[in-house]
């Protein structure tokens, strides 16, 4: 008998059946892996899982009996947790307020503190999840503030653990610590499901895998009995050579100069730190640092969108003082981090949002008049080129997956012909076939002659397709390295910091 058992879910949304007649079977004190392509339905499973959705047909079992869940309160009763992508934690509040909030021990009418710091400290120490108790979140690093969440479901007494994504904003040696913990956690009795897209992970942490493909069971998989390539095959019903961009050799003059750059955050601490670097024409230069370490006020400051010093040129030109949009006709191209809040109107149409940084001119508008047979011809191409999974050019971004709508912000990026690309997290949240057809896409632009910096969390992403790699900690460029030098181990000692200068 399964310890957890989900039979024929189906969940649907408007146009799109994430999920149809799934079973899932997991067993107890297992690592169990979710994978799939983007939009495949894993999160979409995982969120009934945790109550987040109501799903529209099926039963949920736990122990061998059926369970309902109507709200994460109920799942988190029952024993089940769920760690989002995106952090759920209060930057102000400390680690220990973060982890209680909402459960907190109390003597009288106030809080035992002391309690809650006994508690704390000693999941910390049974777990081997170090964490500082009275530390406002805010100041913690991505890795550190990971912990305080398995911690919450720790704290909450959750025996299901459900981890979207979890090594995207880690170093290899955090997944390393990472991979210790849940191993730790397994060997006391709990239950592990594992949602990633990197199937070497799959091999080293996960016992079983269930791979959904459309919203439906592909198959089911013993890992010690299978490989990552069988595992793709599953996923995307047919083979996916690993792609790896040559290192150009036709590379021109510097297309972005970036001097001593330096700009505040907005907690008014100092982000950048006097950076300097180049991008030169036909060329992938790669920048690699564990988030929170200045790539979102350096992808800011060059986009326009946040105030600095120092000087940044573009085609020669000094854009310093140039409004978004001007860096945009001078060959701009974006690909921002966060879709949702700086790339995608999600109250709007796929035809809206791919058209939305070029829509005022030729052929989409003439004279202030919108031209809807261009516009509709371009988003079409858009949809059919990097395969949208959506009803028509006309649903709201709000029904997409979130890879969906990461490919309608490159669909559109990439349909201009610019000097420049800032690329920042390209790949995030996109299946296997449609990572490796944006790296191919970058490495086109490449031999095309455009500039190319690409941010990325994804080591292997930076390794397959740079031509130099830049390492960034603390606001500071900390070392320059080229993909035949580079190191996993390099790598994450300069993003944690640990440097020295026979490594730069």
């Amino acid at each position: 008998m399964a310890f957890l058992e989900l039979r024929g879910i189906t969940k649907t949304f408007p146009g799109v059946i994430a999920n149809q007649n799934v079973d899932l079977l997991v067993e107890k004190g297992t690592v169990h892996a979710l994978v799939g392509e983007n939009g495949a339905g894993k999160t979409t499973l995982m969120c009934v899982l945790y109550g987040m959705y109501i799903p529209d047909l099926g039963s949920i079992y736990l122990n061998g009996q059926k369970i309902s869940i109507h709200s994460p309160q109920d799942a988190i009763a029952m024993g089940i947790g769920m760690v989002h992508q995106e952090f759920q934690l209060v930057p102000s509040l400390t680690v220990a307020e973060n982890i209680v909030l909402g459960h907190e021990p109390k003597r009288g009418p106030w809080l035992d503190r002391k309690e809650i710091h006994r508690r704390i400290v000693a999941l910390s120490e049974e777990f081997g999840l170090q964490v500082d108790p009275d530390r406002p979140v805010a100041e913690l690093s991505v890795g550190v503030q990971q912990r305080v969440e398995i911690l919450k479901l720790l704290y909450r007494q959750a025996e299901i653990l459900i981890l979207d994504e979890p090594t995207a904003v880690l170093t290899p040696q955090e997944t390393d610590m990472l991979f210790a913990v849940l191993n730790h956690l397994v060997a006391s009795g709990r239950t592990v499901i594992f949602i990633t897209h990197k199937l070497k992970e799959v091999m080293t942490l996960c016992q079983k895998a269930t791979v959904l493909r459309r919203g439906q069971v592909a198959g089911n998989l013993v890992v010690s009995q299978t490989s990552e390539m069988e595992i793709t095959r599953m996923m995307m019903g047919q083979q996916v050579d690993i792609f790896h961009s040559r290192v150009s050799k036709k590379v021109g003059q510097p297309v972005l100069e970036v001097m001593d750059l330096s700009a505040i955050n907005n907690r008014g601490l100092l982000a950048l730190r006097k950076v300097s670097f180049n991008v030169r024409a036909g060329e992938i230069v790669g920048i690699a640092g564990v988030e929170g370490n200045g790539q979102s006020e350096l992808i800011e400051v060059l986009a326009g969108l946040h105030p600095s010093s120092g000087s940044v040129c573009l085609g020669g030109k000094e854009i310093s003082r140039v409004s978004p949009r001007q860096r945009r006709l001078r060959g701009l191209a974006l690909i921002p981090e966060d879709r949702r809040r700086q790339g995608l109107n999600l109250q709007g149409s796929i035809a809206d949002n791919i058209t939305a940084t070029c829509y005022f001119q030729p052929p989409y508008s003439r004279h202030g008049v919108l031209n809807m047979v261009a516009i509709e011809r371009a988003s079409v191409a858009g949809l059919e080129n990097y395969q949208i999974k959506a009803e028509n050019i006309n649903s709201k971004l709000s029904t997409l997956s979130g890879g969906n709508a990461q490919k309608v912000i490159i669909a559109r990026e990439l349909a201009r012909k610019p000097i420049f690309l800032l690329a920042a997290q390209p790949t995030r949240g996109l299946d296997v076939l449609s990572t490796q057809a944006v790296r191919m896409e970058l490495a086109r632009w490449k031999e095309e002659g455009v500039a190319v910096l690409l941010i990325s969390a994804d080591l292997d992403e930076i390794l397959s397709v740079s031509d130099r790699i830049l390492v960034i900690f603390e606001g500071q460029i900390v070392g320059e390295l080229s993909p035949k030098a580079a190191t996993y181990e390099k790598l994450g000692l300069l993003m944690a910091g640990h440097y020295t200068d026979h490594m730069v």
